[in-house]
């Protein structure tokens, strides 16, 4: 066996690399395969902390029989397999840091079938989001789950890590519209739980157990979805505040007066610094918290719950701004998407964590967040999906200081123990990966990480299957010490 899960990762390439794309070509034909030297297949948006990993070869299979096949050879030759979607991770779960074989799944990208009428679709896991979204669309229906992303993300990838967004807020995570999964596990099987039905309770939930497992209990490589009728009309609000405490309070009035919306996203004021330049319309001076809530449904519904939001929103705001053409909406949610481009611009680079506590207690995330980016002398900020609790805890660094970001990576733990001591989670939708490898030691029980280490065990035996990432709790030479903000 090459890899031993619960240690740290040292991969050196050797001789067997070129070995391993023989037999590799061998099954999947001389296109099927590059060299394990490829760049692009060996970071994912980690690539600003000096993440980057090293690889024998890139497998890319066609067709669903092909990933069993290769997971059939890595299985039988204790190689490890990396499954990759579009790279766009967060927590290095896309990264080959034990060396072996990365599979990506970009070639297989079919729709095998869709029902518009029936409200469903059946597509393989190289699927882009925002082409199932587009076709859904152009169909009548919707797929609500609007990862930043989208444009790049693969539907593997997304169920992979169990991905949010903006909309998820009304409409639920990625796992939430899938009905059926094809999957090939060890030692090379391909297996098919669920399907396009809604109700199915007759085994343990293995669908449920693959959705989020960041590829190390099996290989996606396609999904049933089931979809809805898309809302005729969709409004958004963006309400400014003089405080984070304000905008916090008009986040809990939003429930507390029963307003079912959409989306429900803040910005605080680092955040908005780094990108209210490029806001559609002036914001008023004093501005250091930013609501965006959006109502949608029938023409009717979406306006009449619009206007209730204007008014509970208006209260306490310095402004609003509530644009009702297409082309005024689509810029609003455009200067959104780019907030943690506007971020990452300011230094170059960021540690940026996506930690989720209970909604009265986000206040207090926001605000510790810059304390802990002060402790360690770094400029920090937030955004995220504030109905849902999820911050996106953000410090910004240059990647040329690797000084910074040894603090940044202190600061990140701080975090972690934050969100725990406010009854959150270390992860709100970017997965653990590689990056927070562990860090479920400070969240759940001993009995958990056992179980949690029980089912890796059983899908997985050899460890072979995305090695290191998701990794429960720390492995001994990895355990991290007590910050020093003044390292």
């Amino acid at each position: 066996m090459l890899y031993d899960s619960m240690n740290a990762i040292e991969h050196k390439p050797d001789h067997h690399s070129a070995l391993i794309e023989r037999e590799l070509r061998s099954i999947l034909g001389s296109d099927g395969v590059l060299p394990g030297s490829a760049g692009a297949y060996l970071t994912d948006a980690t690539e600003s902390r000096n993440l980057r990993g090293t690889a024998d070869a890139i497998a890319l299979p066609r067709y669903a029989d092909d990933v069993a096949r290769v997971v059939r050879w890595c299985y039988r030759h204790d190689v490890p397999i990396v499954p990759r979607g579009g790279g766009t991770g967060f927590a290095g779960g896309a990264v080959p840091l034990a060396g072996g074989v990365v599979i990506s799944l970009e070639r297989l990208h079919s729709v095998h079938r869709f029902d518009p009428e029936l409200w469903r679709i059946r597509l393989d896991a190289g699927v882009v989001t925002a082409d199932l979204r587009r076709r859904a669309r152009e169909n009548g229906l919707y797929f609500p789950p609007d990862p930043g992303s989208a444009e790049q993300s693969q539907l593997g990838g997304n169920i992979a890590t169990n991905a949010g967004g903006p909309h998820t807020f009304k409409y639920g995570v990625t796992g939430t519209w899938v009905t059926g999964l094809q999957a090939v596990v060890a030692p090379g099987e391909l297996i098919e739980v669920g399907g396009p039905i809604h109700k199915d309770v007759a085994g343990y939930d293995l669908k449920s157990l693959l959705i989020g497992s960041e590829g190390t209990l099996g290989i996606v490589t396609a999904a049933w979805l089931r979809l809805i009728p898309a809302p005729e009309a969709a409004l958004p609000v963006a309400a400014c505040y003089a405080s984070a405490h304000e905008g916090c309070q008009a986040i809990e009035n939003v429930l507390a007066n029963g307003l079912v919306v959409a989306a429900l996203e803040y910005l605080d004021a680092g955040a908005l610094g780094t990108t209210r330049e490029a806001f559609p319309v002036p914001l008023p001076a004093g501005t250091a918290f930013m609501l965006i809530a959006e109502t949608d449904g029938s023409e009717r519904e979406a306006a009449r719950l619009h206007d209730e939001l204007m008014e509970v929103l208006g209260d306490g705001a310095l402004s609003i701004h509530a644009p009702r053409e297409p082309r005024a909406i689509a810029e609003l949610w455009r200067w959104r998407d780019g907030a943690s481009l506007g971020v990452t611009a300011q230094h170059g680079g960021k540690v940026s964590e996506d930690i989720v506590v209970p909604l009265d207690r986000l206040l207090d995330a926001v605000e510790a967040t810059v304390e802990i980016g002060n402790r360690h002398r770094l400029p920090a900020c937030s955004w995220g999906h504030a109905g849902d609790g999820n911050l996106h805890s953000t410090f910004m660094i240059s990647p040329e200081d690797p000084a910074a970001l040894k603090r940044a990576e202190a600061a990140a733990e701080e975090l972690f123990e934050l969100a725990c001591e406010l009854g959150g989670s270390i992860s709100g939708e970017h997965g653990v990966g590689w990056v927070k490898r562990g860090a479920l030691e400070r969240q759940w029980a001993p009995a958990a990480l056992d179980l949690h280490e029980a089912i890796k065990q059983a899908f997985d035996p050899k460890g072979l299957f995305n090695p290191g990432k998701k990794l429960a709790r720390y492995p001994a030479r990895d355990r991290p010490r007590a910050p020093d903000p003044q390292s």
